[in-house]
């Protein structure tokens, strides 16, 4: 699902397994999980055999990644990317630095955010975009959850650039619906699709990226996912 978010110049991988065949760890990533959960670790596991997957995808070698500071993945020298992963599904988005500044990807289960997360997570105008809480079972879209995914998307391509952390209500979302047949906000097709794309106004700005982000989300079999990508050249397509 995440590869239709993306160019064709990023390579992508994603697994909807909770395990792998291709799911062994360098020594330098087991040490890292080493008195881990059960859970953790095959979320670790899964989603590095994504990257390596990736990694094949763009003519490279598989190697280890590692993390920085908040789990941060450490790409090789040229290589720019982003792993998510949830219940039900782990991904991985890498391209050549020559062609991508940054990108980030989030993967969430399509289902409200719990209680007391949604005032946390957004502002007074983004609640009023998106209007109340859709009740589960209802075939309606969780635009809470959409937009908390999107949000991690943005975070995640803010951060490898600035080094600074940007809180949630740091950016102010706006999204917008491909209308399928049908229209409204319900989803439509096959087991539950919609997407479209959002805009992300940052209230933290900084030099090095636009003032505005742009990225795209859809929700199919029961999963939100979200991507943003900035060009190296965007100051030559986007005034910000």
């Amino acid at each position: 699902m995440i590869e239709r978010l993306l160019p064709a110049d990023v390579s992508c991988a994603a697994t909807r397994a909770e395990t792998v065949a291709d799911g062994t760890l360098f020594p330098e990533e087991e040490a890292l999980i080493a008195k881990s959960v059960a859970k953790r670790r095959n979320d670790f596991a899964t989603a590095r055999a994504c990257a390596r997957r990736a990694m094949a995808g763009l003519g490279l070698p598989p190697v280890a990644v590692l993390h920085g500071h908040r789990g941060r993945p450490l790409w090789p020298e040229g290589i720019v990317g982003s792993l998510t992963h949830c219940g039900g599904y782990r991904a991985a988005a890498l391209a050549r630095a020559r062609d991508v500044l940054s990108l980030g990807i989030d993967a969430e289960p399509h289902a409200p955010l719990p209680t007391g997360v949604r005032e946390l997570v957004t502002l007074p105008a983004e609640r009023e975009r998106i209007g109340p809480p859709a009740p589960e079972g209802t075939g309606e879209i969780h635009w809470d959850r959409v937009l908390f995914s999107a949000k991690e998307s943005v975070f995640k391509t803010w951060y490898p650039i600035t080094g600074v952390e940007l809180d949630f209500i740091e950016a102010d979302l706006t999204f917008h619906r491909v209308q399928d047949q049908g229209g409204g906000e319900r989803l439509q097709g096959g087991p539950g699709t919609a997407e479209g794309t959002f805009a992300a106004r940052l209230l933290l700005t900084d030099p090095a990226l636009p003032t505005t982000l742009h990225g795209q989300w859809r929700i199919e079999d029961g999963i939100v996912a979200t991507a943003v990508l900035v060009r190296p050249d965007w100051r030559a397509s986007d005034g910000s």
